[in-house]
Parts: structure tokens; sequence; C-alpha cells
């Protein structure tokens, strides 16, 4: 009898456990929640630190510090960029003297902001999560950071 109780008790746990990871797993990631969190703090963060940003439809931020030539990288191009990425606190997570990186391979609020400036140009993005890694970590970054880039396109190839 006591054999039978121990293999019910295991069966009614093992139910248990399977229904609060089934719960858990229910919890929606609301991306409208978030894209109107991280909206809040670039405007805030824009505020504080005096710097006019031109929004984008997708929701990125943008200023031009040096627009560069007149031909302009296309969401495909191959670029040859300088860069350095911080979080809204300052910490430095990426930075690259002299990278060259497919457009295709990189997150969409690149894909979006380094096709506004020519070569020469630089440019300040300011990147939801939605843009960003989203609701993933990524490396030292977590989820649902806001990211900011500073950018100088050395060249491009279509």
């Amino acid at each position: 009898m006591i054999f039978f109780k121990k293999i019910y008790m295991k069966k009614y746990f093992l139910l248990f456990i399977t229904l609060v990871i089934a719960l858990a797993s229910c919890k929606k990631y609301d991306v409208n929640k978030q894209n109107a969190t991280d909206d809040a703090l670039i405007q805030a963060y824009l505020k504080a630190n005096n710097i006019t940003a031109i929004k984008d439809p997708s929701g990125l931020y943008y200023q031009i510090i040096t627009p560069g030539g007149n031909a302009f990288p296309s969401a495909t191009s191959a670029v040859g960029v300088n860069y350095t990425g911080t979080e809204l606190d300052g910490t430095v997570f990426d930075q690259n003297p002299s990278a060259t990186l497919f457009l295709t391979d990189v997150i969409k609020g690149w894909q979006i902001g380094v096709p506004k400036i020519g070569i020469g140009g630089e440019i300040k993005l300011f990147i939801p999560s939605s843009l960003g890694y989203g609701n993933q970590a990524a490396g030292a970054l977590k989820a649902n950071t806001v990211l900011i880039f500073d950018i100088k396109l050395l060249g491009f190839t279509n």
C-alpha cells in the first residue's frame, strides 16, 4: 500500500510541476508595453542630456552629427564602420574602430539608422529594445535593454 502511495505522490508531484511550468511559460511578452517603457526612457535620457533627436516611425531615435557624402548605403549593404555601443547609464558593451558588417546581419536599429548617413557621416542611434535584442539577453546585456550607438560610416558596398 505504501508503494502505491509513493507512485501516486510522484505522479501528482510531476503533474503539479508540469502545470506550474506550463502556466509560467504562458506569461506573454507585451511588446507594446515594452515599446512605451523604452520610449519614455529614451525621451528622459534625451531631455536629461539636452539632446535633440529625430524619431523614426519605427521608434528609433537618431541624431545626425555629420551627414557625410551624398551616396547612402541600403539596408542590404556591407558597411565599414567605427562604432561604440553603450547602455543608457553609459556602460560600454561593444566597440570597434574598424568593423565591416552586413546590415542584413545586424540589429534592426542599425538597418534603419545607418542608411541615414553617407560616407564620413556620423550618427547617434537611440535604439528601443524591440529594434535591438528584444526580450532576450545578449552577452552582458540584459533583456529589454535600450541601446545607444555612436557610429561613423567609413565606407560601404551594395
